[in-house]
């Protein structure tokens, strides 16, 4: 039984397989540096992160699977499922010794697997893109926090970037505690040193750092939403599966 321990990056992964190749080795099991080891084994190798094996690797890869199929790893990546490292390792593995592409051979469990997995962390990045409530801050800034249930922040910003491309604003993952800004020219990945400030943990501005329209343009959005209800077709079935209710803490209609 062979161990490989890497940093748990996507560019380690792929790391891992460049060096599984190469060695001619591969792995039982693929950990991370501090989890606890398996009673029994034969080999530990220590995997370091390489961007130039990393980047061929990719390269090879996208000449045995489609670029849908190749993104859909990413998104596999992000859903930071537990072992989904290691399924993507085999799932690379079996598209890089296939003659022909392997992603619709649904019959492999891996494949399949794997698809399943693309499909919720898309559905988590549709979501977010229906779901995020700014707040205006007294500097200019819209402010909005999002607690996904995947890491799929990263594969919603460019619609952020497009659609308000006019403003200010930051998109903050209380649960990851990092986030997005855009500054008008450029959206960057920001992490604050302090990450327990008030409105990175509740998600809502207080007073002192709302806008002084702010408060009115909440009741007037809450006035809105209350209006266009019909009481006589409430679902709240239907309702919470349109709109899940991990969101509704920082959905502003909902306070």
């Amino acid at each position: 039984m062979t161990l490989f321990i890497y940093d748990h990056t996507f560019e380690g992964l792929l790391t891992c397989v460049f060096d599984a190749y190469f060695r001619k080795t591969f792995p039982s099991q693929l950990l991370t540096e501090g989890e606890p080891l398996p009673l029994f084994y034969d080999e530990i190798v220590r995997i370091a992160t390489d961007e130039k094996k990393a980047r061929r690797v990719w390269r090879g890869l996208g000449k045995k699977i489609s670029k849908h199929a190749l993104s859909s790893l990413i998104y596999c990546w992000l859903s930071e499922l537990p072992q989904v490292d290691e399924m993507l390792f085999r799932y690379i593995r079996k598209a890089i010794d296939a003659t022909r592409s392997i992603e619709t051979n649904f019959a492999d469990p891996d494949v399949l697997g794997l698809s399943k997995i693309y499909k919720k962390v898309d559905g988590e990045r549709i979501h977010l893109m229906q779901f995020v409530r700014f707040q205006k801050a007294i500097d200019g800034t819209f402010f909005a926090a999002v607690e996904p249930q995947f890491n799929a922040l990263p594969l919603a910003i460019d619609h952020f970037t497009d659609r308000f491309a006019d403003q200010r604003w930051l998109i903050y993952d209380i649960k990851r505690q990092y986030g997005y800004y855009y500054d008008l020219k450029e959206t960057e990945e920001v992490t604050f040193e302090d990450p327990h400030q008030a409105h990175l943990v509740t998600g809502m501005l207080n007073e002192s750092l709302m806008d002084h329209d702010e408060k009115l343009f909440q009741t007037l959005w809450k006035t809105y939403f209350k209006s266009i209800c019909i009481k006589e077709r409430l679902n709240s079935k239907k309702h919470k599966q349109d709109m899940p209710v991990r969101y509704w803490k920082y959905l502003t209609e909902k306070q």
